[in-house]
């Protein structure tokens, strides 16, 4: 896809190319293994090409967690919107999330490659920066739950915040291993049944 539409293209979309072509080709390989060579190839460009709007691959990741963050963050404010309840508002960014993931699977790999990496670089700041927002939008949907008696008035939301991600990265390292994240959609329903079981409220 990038490739078809990668020539004579302005600076931003041409950056916007790129970053599209890092994720699709993550899909198929380990992030750290993609070389600047590939993502041109990829692209129907040449490395010189590339490298007049980004000076390095560091750069490229990094554009690319903006291009990670930015869509995720603004697909999960619009499925909590005008949502009936905050446990719905919790459901519709689950689901948002999964979707998310689906279509685009190689997300996840370039997030867990960035947080495998020793040491620290803008890019993983980053990945910590998505994470500590993600976090935040949750605390207010929990402590609403709670507020409105839909969640248990004994709830932890640091640990439910922590949970709701946690059984995501899990759902996605499972279908990642086994090959199959079309199988995301149809396993994350039930999963996020037993995630609600286990914060409603106590009679």
């Amino acid at each position: 896809m990038a490739r078809e539409r990668s020539h004579y293209l302005p600076s931003d979309e041409r950056r916007a190319a790129t970053v599209e072509a890092v994720v699709e080709l993550a899909a198929g390989q380990n992030p750290a293994e993609i070389t600047t060579t590939e993502i041109a190839a990829h692209m129907g460009l040449t490395q010189g090409a590339l490298f007049r709007h980004f000076e390095s691959k560091d750069a490229i990741l990094q554009a690319t967690m903006s291009w990670v963050s930015e869509r995720l963050l603004a697909r999960l404010d619009k499925a909590a919107q005008g949502v009936a309840s905050p446990a719905a508002a919790l459901e519709a960014m689950f689901m948002t999330h999964i979707e998310f993931i689906a279509r685009h699977p190689g997300v996840p790999r370039v997030l867990f490659g960035e947080l495998q990496r020793s040491g620290t670089s803008l890019t993983r700041k980053m990945v910590q920066t998505l994470l500590r927002h993600y976090r935040q939008r949750l605390h207010a949907l929990l402590e609403a739950g709670k507020a409105q008696g839909e969640l248990d008035a004994q709830l932890d939301v640091d640990a439910a915040a922590v949970l709701f991600i946690g059984t995501i990265q899990g759902l996605v390292m499972q279908s990642l291993l086994a090959g199959k994240v079309a199988q995301l959609r149809h396993d994350a329903p039930a999963v996020f049944a037993v995630y609600r079981r286990g914060i409603g409220a106590r009679p």
